[in-house]
């Protein structure tokens, strides 16, 4: 048994992230509809499609950056839109290119993230040296955000998505922007948290679905198409590109 299925096997059956016939509409354009998933505690699954199919769109309304026009969201049982507050400190998000205050620093920015989640001093230190090392920021610690390079950027986002300890981390594409060797990081850093975390994460590289999840979302114009084990969906690389294919091709 792999890495990936036993962690599936052993995800419990609470729903710690949630999706309930959510739709997104835009006067007549339909961004998203009546999409519903439940990803269980401690599983790490992968949100897939091509791009314009809803993917950020509905990674927005699980974490209540966008308001659903139907349907709702939770996040460890907290409803995103009438609590909030309580799913906010249970997650952990990356945007696709999210923005970040470019005259802090790494160093900086982190520490006024914590404050304002109201992290305790001891605390907030502790995180951030674990983060720093594990995002492998140490050598850009006190450069401004603005000189830094693409893929320093979305170390210090995916720093900032891990700081307060969620139990829920919702990624959208970590690795972009990374060369091989930070990719490689990026997925041992996916796989470690995982074994604490219930994790979502959208990816246009399918060889990191095979590295590090269990399980596939599968989502195209709006619209779930498939929903199971990665091993269900494909056996190899190639079997998941074509699989891919199959279930996106436009109609």
């Amino acid at each position: 048994m792999t890495d990936s299925e036993k962690n599936s096997s052993e995800a419990s059956g609470e729903a710690m992230i949630e999706a309930k016939g959510l739709s997104k509409f835009y006067g007549p354009f339909v961004a998203t509809k009546d999409v519903s998933f439940e990803v269980p505690r401690g599983q790490v699954a992968a949100f897939l499609g091509p791009n314009g199919a809803g993917k950020s769109t509905t990674m927005k309304m699980l974490t209540g950056y966008l308001a659903p026009t139907e349907g709702s969201a939770t996040i460890g049982g907290h409803n995103v839109q009438s609590d909030r507050i309580a799913a906010s400190e249970m997650l952990g998000y990356l945007p696709e290119n999210g923005p970040l205050y470019e005259e802090m620093t790494p160093k900086g920015l982190l520490s006024y993230l914590g404050a304002a989640r109201g992290m305790f001093a001891d605390d907030l230190q502790s995180r951030m040296e674990f983060v720093a090392v594990r995002c492998s920021l140490k050598s850009v610690w006190s450069k401004p955000i603005s000189k830094l390079s693409k893929g320093f950027r979305q170390r210090v986002g995916m720093a900032q998505a891990l700081l307060h300890d969620p139990e829920v981390l919702i990624l959208d594409e970590p690795t972009s922007g990374l060369d091989p060797n930070q990719v490689h990081g990026v997925r041992d850093l996916i796989t470690s948290l995982a074994e604490t975390k219930t994790i979502l994460l959208s990816t246009h590289i399918l060889r990191e679905v095979q590295a590090v999840c269990s399980r596939v979302v599968l989502i195209n114009q709006g619209r779930v198409v498939f929903d199971g084990p990665v091993s269900e969906m494909a056996g190899t690389e190639q079997e998941m590109e074509d699989r891919f294919r199959e279930l996106t091709v436009a109609t």
